[in-house]
């Protein structure tokens, strides 16, 4: 069973107790999955189409609840793709039918189908308990959660543009930010952010989901800080050996070329230890000095045998060279 499946099944167990939320999730199961249509003496008659058992489950036990209506459930097999199911649950009596869109605001006072759009004029989800189970519906109607093992993503597709305001502006209200996308001919509220996610799941009371999501994060995370960690460590241990090996390079050319006699003391000091100690630190070459030299000391030798080889390498090895030093710098050496 994917994620997304195991957030529906769970979902589809979930049931409010207060009628008002019962009607709520009805209602956006209707307007996202169902269909309103009248014959030719205007008798209502309401289906709902989906490929998923628990949205059909969850649409029939709602009826049953709320409304006392008993409907059978029926199921397609596509003759072609032999695990493709569809499941179809329809309201066909007249009077049941008119009940159920009264009662979900999706029959106007002068009995035409029409879906109060805007949030603040729809007295149906005026409480937060009853917005939550709207966004519960609706998820089970058209929506769909990625495997958060592989990245993040929420989604539920509407029909309309204005369809897709609603929905984003009743999940703004639990301090959410969705989006909307335009995708071929539905319109997506989606949500990528893995801890919005979290908190969805959290509106639309779906603990166990979120737990098991919570769980992924928590071992991505950290995973992800172990790796950045030994990023950094392994830059800074290359950084530290492509340091070691010029510099190895530059005191071997020095020594090759004019020997280590005309050196001050205490750059000779460093280029023997270095020579002597090639996988040494900076602090662990200061140490061995005599007296004991620190990390910036040793550093700033280090670098003054690097100028003094690249001055080496211009004048060639066989023109008279000397390092040219004030007894200043020498006694800093």
């Amino acid at each position: 069973m994917s994620f997304s499946s195991q957030v529906k099944d769970e979902l589809a167990r979930q049931l409010s107790p207060a009628r008002h939320c019962q009607i709520a999730e009805l209602a956006a199961l209707i307007s996202l999955c169902g269909k309103v249509q009248t014959d030719e003496n205007g008798r209502f008659l309401i289906r709902i189409s989906t490929e998923n058992e628990a949205v059909a489950r969850k649409y029939f036990t709602l009826l049953k609840k709320t409304f006392n209506i008993s409907t059978d459930i029926v199921i397609h097999q596509n003759v072609y793709l032999r695990r493709s199911k569809s499941y179809q649950v329809t309201v066909s009596d007249d009077k049941d039918a008119r009940r159920v869109l009264m009662a979900t605001k999706l029959l106007n006072s002068g009995g035409q189908v029409e879906e109060v759009l805007p949030v603040v004029k729809n007295r149906l989800i005026q409480n937060t308990c009853c917005r939550r189970a709207f966004i519960r519906g609706a998820f089970l109607a058209a929506g769909s959660i990625s495997d958060p093992r592989r990245f993040y993503h929420y989604e539920i597709a509407c029909l309309s543009e204005d369809k897709a305001v609603q929905l984003k502006d009743v999940i703004a209200a639990f301090g959410i930010d969705a989006r909307i996308v335009v995708r071929k001919k539905y319109h997506v509220v989606y949500i990528k952010e893995g801890s919005q996610i979290v908190e969805i799941l959290n509106v639309m009371e779906a603990p166990q989901s979120l737990m098991e999501l919570e769980n992924i994060r928590i071992v991505k995370e950290m995973r992800g800080s172990v790796n950045r960690q030994v990023n950094c460590e392994t830059a800074n241990i290359n950084k530290t050996v492509s340091a070691a090996v010029k510099q190895l390079e530059d005191i071997t050319y020095i020594r090759d070329a004019v020997g280590f006699g005309h050196l001050p003391d205490g750059l000779a000091e460093v280029a023997r230890a270095r020579l002597a100690m090639p996988d040494a630190t900076l602090k662990e070459l200061g140490e061995s000095l005599e007296p004991p030299v620190g990390k910036s000391g040793v550093n700033h030798r280090l670098r003054k045998l690097s100028n003094l080889a690249e001055e080496l390498r211009e004048k060639g090895e066989t023109a008279e060279w000397r390092p040219g030093h004030s007894r200043e710098e020498e006694e800093k050496l």
